[in-house]
């Protein structure tokens, strides 16, 4: 397994020793102290990835809102919901009186400033975060049982794939991903998916761009010469041929498309930094495997 540094830098459980001591206290992604009297009861999530990450740690039905995007698990389409998150209303936020807000941009924590109430940033920018996110969740709920267990288990599954990566270092194979059902937009090196190609033994051949989204044209991919196409599409079956995408690319001479390696998974999964991406990632490896054998 990679040796990672976490992207929580600390994480302590402080016990009560003196009068008005923090019973728990972390720190978020964006640098700043999180301190609460005891576990939270009442939570507010700032956006999907966070909800899937508080049911998986055991805390679900602490969530008293959410946003309009948070529909995983199953449990969640059910919340409250307070708009979609990005600029959060904090008179909307305050009607819940939450003890506790997560969400995963600094400019969320900005626009609620003023209602003095703890807000978590939890932005993972690499797979082993995502464990290390749900027992730090555990830590912030009192769930820490469950947690751990959850986030042992996805640990794990991150131990199982190390061998990918070690096998193709000589090699790696050179993965294009197409972010959306039209071939416009990619992704950059600082998206968590480029560290699920890497782990598999493949390169993402925009890792070098400094955008989040870049756009690309025809005529880079093609100078791009990559050995597999990734599509993120909604409800897609992991690893399944991808149609649609296959002619497109067969239309503008792709090689890996003149080759059948064009494959489609599920955007919510791949795009979110969730624990579905890590029991997903055996999938990603399996095109990146069988473009190497080809």
């Amino acid at each position: 397994m990679r040796v990672v540094v976490g992207f929580f830098l600390v994480v302590l459980a402080v016990g009560c020793g003196s009068a008005g001591a923090a019973a728990i206290e972390v720190i978020d992604d964006n640098g700043h102290a999180i301190s609460l009297a005891q576990p939270a009861r009442r939570i507010i999530t700032l956006t999907p990835h966070v909800t899937e990450m508080v049911y998986a740690a055991g805390g679900g039905a602490r969530i008293v809102a959410t946003v309009t995007a948070s529909d995983y698990p199953a449990e969640a389409r059910a919340l409250p919901r307070i708009g979609d998150g990005v600029a959060p209303d904090p008179e909307k936020v305050a009607a819940y009186k939450p003890d506790l807000v997560v969400g995963w941009l600094a400019s969320q924590a900005d626009a609620l400033e003023a209602l003095d109430i703890p807000v978590f940033i939890n932005a993972p920018r690499l797979l082993d975060d995502i464990p290390d996110s749900i027992e730090t969740f555990g830590i912030l709920l009192g769930t820490s049982g469950v947690a751990r267990t959850r986030a042992n288990e996805l640990r794990h599954k991150l131990e199982a794939l190390a061998p990918a990566a070690t096998a193709a270092q000589s090699k790696p194979v050179r993965v294009f991903v197409q972010s959306g059902t039209e071939p416009d937009y990619t992704l950059g090196a600082d998206h968590i998916l480029s560290d699920v190609i890497g782990l598999c033994g493949g390169v993402n051949v925009f890792a070098d761009s400094p955008m989040a989204a870049p756009r690309v044209s025809p005529e880079g991919v093609l100078a791009a010469t990559p050995d597999v196409v990734i599509v993120g599409r909604q409800g897609a079956v992991a690893g399944a041929p991808d149609t649609a995408a296959l002619a497109y690319w067969k239309s503008v001479g792709l090689p890996a498309a003149l080759a059948g390696r064009v494959y489609a998974f599920d955007a919510d999964t791949i795009y979110r930094p969730g624990p579905r991406l890590i029991d997903t990632a055996p999938q990603v490896c399996n095109v990146i495997r069988q473009a190497r054998k080809s």
